[in-house]
């Protein structure tokens, strides 16, 4: 696998699934069971859960840091954990169940490799797991874990688990996710977390920490369409580089070597790269998410919230797009209302001029009626924006598709954004999950 000097294979991975499905029990025995906790977090625990009553090490206050988490023994807030194993490093994030707190799964998982929904194996697939799967799918999550939990309380059947299986693969043969992975766990106990459970023999599959340090992602990064947002540029203007010039950023997407023909945009000037340098010195090529240096042959007019990428292939240059919108704030969309537009590193300011249909979340439904999106509501709108953006369709490269939108007012974040058609035409691949989804039995 190809990757950056040094870097250790990391994966990031979120969890989803309906209130008390497990999700903070799992990621707590996972880093129990792999010794990724230290000595004195799990005697605070152990005191935690002596002084609740509880009559088990309750490892959900392992990621439940909150007071109010802790009084109501469910997730509010977004929770990040780390934890490595001799094969790969990981970064968790802990997500609510509850409808209210959509915002708060699409910021835990808009970076994810890998997302883990929970199903109780009493329960069977509900609204809310199929909702999180399909924000999975909307996010371009390429790899989904469905961990059907509480197989203790089902007394281990195999029937119940092969039933629930079937249930959720017919419904997700809709989802643009091509990698779904169906494991029976109890959390509580530890059965195929880390270790093969003895009570579940029947299952031949892995166990969900084998399959997380196993699965492949090398191929999900895009390594073929070449994308570098300047971020800063490097004039030092001393003596000793009098005249050197530099254009300094993180690689999105794609390869970049030494000599490469390039093209800034927006300004559409060609060049060649002359050498590229990271921390410890030049290298030959960048590779994503390496943070480097590029020097060009000839000096063009380039600045913060330019693109470097390849002549023949380019991003698509933009004022008037199609995206999903997930809404995060109290106060509703307003069609008509300026807000400022942060795409990779250029600002601008954009107006939404136009609501086109409104998702709803528990049904999957699209609802074109709707005029406004207010706190945790996804639609699908127009957007214009003041200042020409490098785009990419979101469900292509996740890079440069995606966007989040800013009260100018309060400078609060108030809406995440991945784009679905970038003015081109056509119809995109999230609009169809969407359509096939509303028109689906299993949604109504």
């Amino acid at each position: 696998m190809m990757r950056a000097p040094g870097q250790m294979d990391l994966l990031r991975f979120s969890t989803a699934g309906s209130v008390d499905d497990g999700k903070s029990t799992l990621i707590g025995r996972l880093l129990y069971d792999s010794k990724g906790i230290f000595e004195d977090q799990l005697a605070a625990i152990e005191q935690t859960s002596r002084r609740r009553g509880n009559a088990t090490v309750d490892l959900a206050l392992l990621t439940d840091g909150l007071r109010a988490e802790r009084e109501q023994g469910i997730t509010l807030d977004v929770a990040y954990r780390y934890f490595a194993t001799p094969r790969r490093k990981f970064i968790i994030a802990d997500t609510p169940g509850h409808i209210q707190y959509t915002r708060n799964m699409v910021t835990g998982a808009s970076t994810a490799d890998l997302a883990v929904v929970l199903i109780d194996a009493r329960q069977g697939s509900l609204e809310q797991s199929r909702r999180h799967a399909f924000i999975a799918a909307l996010l371009g999550i390429p790899h989904l874990v469905v961990a059907i939990n509480k197989m203790d309380l089902v007394d281990w059947s195999e029937e119940v688990f092969e039933n629930i299986t079937a249930e959720f693969a017919a419904w997700s043969a809709k989802l643009d996710v091509h990698d779904i992975t169906f494991i029976p766990i109890s959390a509580l106990y530890g059965d195929n977390v880390v270790e093969h459970s003895a009570n579940m023999r029947w299952y031949g599959g892995p166990t969900l920490l084998y399959h997380l340090e196993h699965v492949h992602i090398a191929s999900d990064r895009n390594l073929i369409d070449n994308r570098f947002p300047v971020q800063y540029v490097i004039r030092p203007q001393t003596d000793q580089y009098h005249d050197y010039r530099g254009y300094a950023g993180e690689i999105a997407t794609g390869t970049f070597r030494k000599g490469d023909d390039v093209i800034v945009l927006p300004s559409g000037h060609k060049t060649r790269i002359s050498r590229i340098s990271t921390f410890d010195g030049e290298v030959e090529e960048g590779i994503p998410p390496m943070s480097v240096t590029i020097e060009l042959e000839d000096d063009i007019d380039t600045s913060r919230g330019d693109m470097i990428s390849r002549p023949h292939n380019q991003p698509t240059i933009t004022q008037d797009f199609d995206a999903m919108v997930c809404w995060m704030t109290d106060r509703p969309l307003e069609s008509g209302r300026r807000y400022v537009i942060k795409h990779t590193t250029r600002t601008g300011r954009a107006i939404i001029d136009d609501l086109r249909y409104r998702i709803d979340v528990n049904t999957l439904h699209r609802d074109e009626s709707a005029v406004s999106l207010t706190l945790n509501e996804i639609g699908r709108v127009h957007l214009r924006t003041s200042t020409p953006l490098m785009v990419d369709e979101y469900r292509l490269n996740r890079a440069t598709g995606s966007f989040i939108l800013i009260d100018e007012t309060t400078n609060d974040t108030v809406g995440a954004g991945m784009i679905v058609d970038p003015g081109t035409g056509g119809a995109s691949a999230v609009d169809a999950v969407a359509e096939d989804l509303s028109e689906s039995p299993a949604a109504a």
